[in-house]
């Protein structure tokens, strides 16, 4: 059994859930190092499997004076040297076929962005890596497109594949979650994972000073989702975590701060072990009689 294999295997039977998380973008070799060793040393604390995520390109910026990243190779030097030092597994997006044989040299996840979930050279190009491809639901997208991506994937070879909530268009510059859509994207057939920080974005609704917009978001309300989320009964949770948010160069209102991230966790750890979210209720409809 491959290494891949061995790692979706892991993932699909954590309890009461697995952990992706890490800072949204690539702001230094140091940073990344930094935040990979407190995420891993709070999530072995509290018993939860973790996958170090950063990005090495913010592609899908507002403007493009936004910061990026260091871009791929010199971001998948970095992802390495954090993968190697701290011995946890990598999980981070691409946004071109290109990209992805490179990528998957050094990642252990391969995650197609929101924008990007129907795109069939992109998800054929991932899936040809072998590694576990996790699909994000596409804002347009009803839960059921999902299932189609994911069979995409499986086409192609690869049947290590997860798929991920992260909500809903409500409008201009907001972003809904339906709780519905968690049990929906299991007819997917695979691991269905909840995106609780990038949920709650509102696209190109933060003004800036001097002019132009940037993605603000409600990052009060990160506990709200989360809550939802291991109480329906999800598999994994996916959370950006940000050790000073304020000055995030990107996405800063939706990152969840480092100082609360055990806590949070331990919360969400306790709501998963009482809920039965991951079993299906039985409903009798025969008459009733006392």
């Amino acid at each position: 059994m491959d290494s891949s294999t061995i790692l979706y295997n892991q993932l699909k039977a954590a309890e009461p859930f697995f952990l992706l998380a890490g800072p949204n973008v690539i702001e230094s070799e140091e940073h990344v190092l930094h935040m990979a060793s407190r995420i891993k040393s709070i999530s072995t604390k509290l018993g939860l499997p973790l996958v170090f995520k950063s990005s090495f390109d913010k592609a899908n910026r507002t403007s493009s004076k936004s910061f990026r990243g260091p871009g791929m190779i010199e971001g998948l030097k970095i992802l390495e040297k954090v993968k190697i030092t701290h011995d946890i597994p990598i999980v981070t997006d691409v946004h071109e076929s290109i990209q992805c044989e490179a990528v998957g040299r050094v990642a252990d996840i391969i995650q197609i962005p929101a924008f990007l979930c129907r795109q069939t050279d992109l998800l054929v190009a991932a899936a040809k890596t072998g590694k576990i491809i996790n699909i994000k639901k596409g804002q347009f997208c009803a839960p059921s497109v999902m299932e189609n991506s994911a069979q995409k994937v499986r086409l192609a070879g690869n049947s290590n594949v997860m798929v991920c909530e992260r909500g809903t268009m409500f409008g201009y510059n907001d972003l809904i979650v339906d709780p519905r859509n968690l049990e929906w994207m299991r007819e997917a057939n695979c691991p269905v994972v909840a995106d609780i920080t990038h949920s709650l974005q509102q696209p190109a609704g933060k003004k800036l000073d001097g002019g132009g917009v940037a993605s603000g978001g409600l990052r009060e309300l990160i506990p709200c989702i989360a809550r939802t989320a291991v109480a329906v009964g999800v598999d994994g949770i996916f959370m950006e975590v940000h050790d000073d948010p304020l000055n995030a160069p990107v996405d800063g209102p939706t990152q969840w701060p480092l100082r609360h991230l055990e806590e949070l966790l331990e919360e969400l750890v306790a709501i998963a072990r009482v809920s039965k979210g991951k079993k299906s209720m039985k409903i009798d409809l025969t008459p009733f009689r006392d």
